[in-house]
């Protein structure tokens, strides 16, 4: 393969990786523009090597037409390993913290620049340019839409007052909430004037676009319940 072509399929893989990894550093994630970069130009570099094992395995064959037999080139087992090998880096940048999940999304990137860079190195330059456009609409356009939605979805805080005497108050809505499906962010006690009442805030993310209603209306039928505030 002519060294112009090597250096092309590369400066593109540093390209592609680049803008992916640059948007990800930018919202500050745990693998950015260098790490992206890196992924991409490597699978690039395996394919480039891959293909030329290939060339010189033909071109063996066809000095030495009796190792035909003996000599064999799978174009597709090194490049399978590096999909295997960037799922268990991908892995490493998803956090579980308080029961919610972070890092997918870049998790998610890292393995499709590889793919990318796979593309790129095989020399598949129009799928990897139109993949690549496609890839950087979702992660910034889309995203955007995504967090809209989630806004819409998301019931920011629940603020209760209810009776003291009920000691297990807060553990039994924490489980109230788990059984429907929200996740609880955090959780805060707030002061109170009176002994006999307590207060206290839940940041929430409820799944169910429309059920901020219910959740109030569910909560409130607790007998310990006396007042639910929500923003």
């Amino acid at each position: 393969m002519p060294t112009i072509e090597i250096l092309t399929r590369i400066m593109l893989a540093i390209v592609i990786g680049g803008f992916i990894g640059y948007e990800r550093e930018m919202k500050n994630r745990p693998a950015g523009f260098i790490t992206h970069t890196l992924v991409c130009v490597g699978a690039a570099i395996v394919s480039l090597i891959q293909l030329n094992m290939v060339q010189d395995t033909v071109e063996i064959i066809n000095n030495n037409p009796l190792l035909a037999s003996a000599l064999k080139a799978d174009i597709g087992r090194i490049v399978a390993q590096v999909i295997t090998g960037v799922g268990f880096l991908g892995a490493g940048t998803i956090i579980i913290d308080k029961g919610s999940v972070k890092g997918l999304t870049t998790a998610t990137t890292l393995w499709v620049v590889a793919c990318l860079g796979l593309a790129i190195g095989l020399g598949y330059y129009e799928i990897s340019v139109i993949s690549a456009i496609v890839i950087i609409f979702i992660i910034v356009v889309l995203k955007k839409f995504e967090v809209l939605v989630n806004n819409r979805k998301n019931l920011r805080s629940v603020e209760i007052s209810y009776y003291a005497k009920d000691e297990d108050f807060i553990e039994n809505t924490v489980s109230f909430f788990k059984k429907n499906r929200i996740q609880v962010r955090n959780i805060k006690i707030i002061p109170s004037d009176k002994k006999e009442i307590k207060r206290c805030k839940f940041k929430i993310y409820s799944s169910f676009y429309g059920s901020k209603r219910k959740i109030i209306e569910d909560l409130a039928i607790n007998d310990s319940v006396i007042t639910v505030t929500h923003k």
